[in-house]
């Protein structure tokens, strides 16, 4: 049997219409993150909504990939814009993504303010006992390249499709000097509050990944916030599907072992 493809969305908007165009539809809920079962367009997956943040999409990530045991976790939604160049609706292929909310500050003496621009990346991956976990760059985690592969062969006419750098914290950066930093220094497109996060646990588990992000709003260049945006997202994804399971794409993903043709 087919293993299904995880698909995620932190809020309703961001998976409602993935979720209405599901046949055979199974729902579940474990603690607070509901999962739909079904078939969308012939292809088996797992609708997951993780909710916001960080955590919230760690946690579900951990549950679909032990309940479902998928062959890959896609996750999507809408995200704000670094790029000045980038408008509402135009879609960002995550070629990596990168966590953007783990540093170590420097010492300052009382008295002497903040300076957030200063702070170094830590890397929460160090299973080392040494006391140093500063690198020069953020956690950074690549796209699976067969996902990718078939994300870039994708019709989209809403805007814009192009590759690059996904940045995720939990926090909501409004300070423009802070966005220009984040974007000249670590090459960052739009930034969220989840896949930098889903990335990690899939790297855990071995599991291929994707992230793919919608923009919605880009305080950059003033573009204000479209919530429709995210339905853009969802049928970009849902033709992401229908490619997966072509002929060509079959050719792009491992054979399966003796254990699982059985």
């Amino acid at each position: 049997m087919n293993k299904p493809i995880v698909i995620q969305g932190a809020m309703q908007v961001e998976i409602a219409s993935l979720v209405a165009q599901l046949d055979e539809v199974v729902v579940e809920t474990a603690g607070g993150w509901t999962f739909w079962s079904g078939l969308l367009g012939g292809v088996p997956v797992v609708i997951s909504r993780t909710g916001m943040g960080m955590s919230n999409a760690a946690a579900a990530t951990a549950l679909a990939i032990e309940r479902y045991a998928p062959a890959a976790v896609i996750n999507q939604g809408t995200a704000g814009g670094h790029d000045p160049a980038l408008q509402p609706n135009d879609l960002v292929l995550g070629t990596r993504v990168i966590h953007l909310g783990a540093f170590q500050s420097p010492f300052r003496d009382a008295g002497a303010g903040s300076d957030t621009l200063a702070w170094r990346p830590l890397d929460l991956m160090d299973q080392s006992e040494s006391a140093e976990f500063t690198m020069p760059v953020p956690m950074s985690f690549d796209a699976d390249p067969a996902l990718l592969a078939l994300a870039r062969e994708v019709g989209y006419r809403a805007g814009r499709v192009v590759d690059g750098v996904i940045g995720s914290s939990d926090v909501w950066n409004n300070e423009l000097d802070r966005i220009a930093h984040f974007h000249a220094r670590y090459g960052t497109l739009v930034e969220e509050m989840e896949a930098a996060s889903v990335a990690l646990v899939c790297g855990q588990y071995g599991l291929p990944f994707l992230g793919v992000r919608v923009v919605s709003n880009n305080i950059v260049n003033g573009a204000a916030h479209d919530v429709s945006t995210a339905n853009a997202c969802q049928a970009f994804v849902t033709a992401l599907l229908s490619r997966y399971q072509s002929p060509v794409a079959a050719l792009l993903r491992p054979p399966l072992s003796a254990e699982e043709q059985a």
